[in-house]
């Protein structure tokens, strides 16, 4: 099921609209799309629903991203003990990666936060990924980079079963970002580095601006945000959005 929005017809212009223009079972027109579709003569055509496990051109699943930790092999044993490995909880949407059984807790400046989940494997650097409405509660306020890179940025107390690691960086919000293989990227017709913008459906039709796409043979196709984001837009992870291929835009070579 969709929610199409005039915004989301203009955006098709520029490779032409259908007509008639096919809708599947469930799909919901705005007033203003609807209004938009006449005006041009633009009939509708009832279309055979895509098949279970299926998306349609141009839509992303999102998954949505709540605060976690990355930790280096050295800080699970300085949190946990000598030679201690994480116990994975369950499998993540990405290959190889999961939620750990452990936690941590964050001390901030003026607050902290309980029960962060640490996400495994262990990585070569510690990184600690969290919402700004997070940062106000530990009273820090981390700029929003992409996974890794963590130069010039705020760190965070973690406290562990036992110890305690105190990093003097790495502590980011981390910038919504699509991951895609190369069989995905490939069908979307997006490469490794293009900034795109993407569409929320529903109630709070928000455009994510300046969506950066990562393309490996390790990753799976999906739309991560941060709770925020996905509070303001109305958004769980399962929900699909839509690309504006208009607003694609390549990444200068």
């Amino acid at each position: 099921m969709a929610l199409i929005t005039e915004t989301y017809l203009r955006a098709q212009l520029i490779k032409g609209l259908a007509n008639p223009f096919p809708v599947t079972e469930g799909d919901k027109l705005t007033p203003a799309a609807a209004d938009f579709l006449k005006e041009r003569g633009i009939r509708l055509q009832r279309v055979a629903s895509e098949p279970s496990g299926t998306l349609p051109p141009n839509f992303l699943p999102v998954g949505v991203s709540n605060r976690h930790v990355h930790l280096s092999a050295h800080h699970i044993e300085m949190l946990f003990g000598n030679g201690y490995r994480l116990t994975p909880l369950r499998e993540l949407s990405q290959k190889g990666q999961f939620a750990a059984m452990e936690t941590v807790t964050l001390k901030g400046p003026h607050g902290s936060l309980s029960n962060v989940r640490i996400l495994g494997p262990s990585r070569g650097a510690t990184q600690v990924e969290i919402s700004r409405t997070d940062g106000f509660e530990l009273g820090v306020h981390p700029p929003i980079r992409l996974s890794g890179d963590l130069a010039d940025t705020p760190g965070i107390t973690l406290v562990g079963t036992t110890g305690t690691v105190t990093l003097t960086e790495g502590l980011i919000i981390a910038k919504n970002h699509v991951h895609a293989s190369p069989e995905e990227a490939q069908t979307l017709r997006l490469n490794h580095g293009d900034r795109i913008h993407v569409q929320a459906m529903g109630e709070r039709s928000i455009i994510f601006a300046d969506v950066i796409v990562r393309v490996s043979p390790q990753y799976s196709l999906d739309f991560h945000i941060d709770r925020d984001e996905a509070n303001a837009a109305q958004l769980t992870t399962g929900d699909t959005v839509q690309i504006i291929p208009m607003n694609a835009e390549r990444r200068l070579r």
